[in-house]
């Protein structure tokens, strides 16, 4: 993120919001929104989920009342709040079996450990190896709606069928790749690779 208004600047900003002043938090919200939206949107892939993420991070700053004038740097606060807000749309999207969504992406954390680079590629290798193992027209329309984010009218049109056969082709193919996902990766892994435990 880019820095938005000056610290000092910043500094009676926060004790205007800590008075409840609407004013200087729309001045901050005005500053640094686009910067949380497209940090949230880097690490989730989902203009929805980083809309979600940049709303809750501002609710919370303005709900924050006195504590807010314990932030020395507002920057710095607002990337780790929305980092952190970020890694537990993740872990939810994991518990919901979405995770192959989120993966097939190339999601990427900044300042990822070695490690951890390593654990989320052989994740991925395993979705890979799911979607390789679909039937034709279900991997195409799976990789077309899920791992490209076309609807399903987008994607009908580019496979010459019907959106409906597009939507249950999709249906089939996400249930097959959660089960072989499930089945040749351990959820504890993926949460560590998450940085969640």
């Amino acid at each position: 993120m880019a820095m938005g208004v000056s610290p000092e600047d910043n500094e009676r900003l926060l004790a205007d919001v800590a008075r409840r002043d609407q004013k200087a938090f729309r001045i901050i919200y005005d500053s640094y929104g686009k910067q949380v939206y497209t940090y949230a949107l880097q690490l989730l892939h989902s203009e929805t989920e980083a809309e979600e993420v940049l709303q809750e991070v501002f609710l919370k700053l303005w709900l924050m009342g006195d504590r807010i004038l314990s932030i020395g740097n507002l920057h710095a606060y607002l990337r780790t709040a929305t980092k952190h807000r970020s890694l537990n749309v993740l872990r939810r999207l994991v518990l919901e079996g979405k995770i192959e969504k989120a993966l097939g992406k190339e999601w990427r954390e900044e300042n990822t450990d070695i490690e951890d680079e390593i654990l989320i590629r052989d994740v991925r290798d395993v979705l890979n190896r799911a979607v390789d193992l679909l039937p034709r027209q279900q991997r195409e329309a799976y990789i077309l709606c899920q791992q490209q984010g076309l609807k399903y009218e987008e994607a009908a049109e580019r496979l010459n069928l019907s959106p409906l056969t597009v939507q249950t082709h999709v249906k089939r193919a996400l249930r097959s790749v959660r089960a072989y996902v499930k089945a040749n990766t351990d959820l504890a892994a993926i949460l560590i690779i998450l940085k969640l435990m």
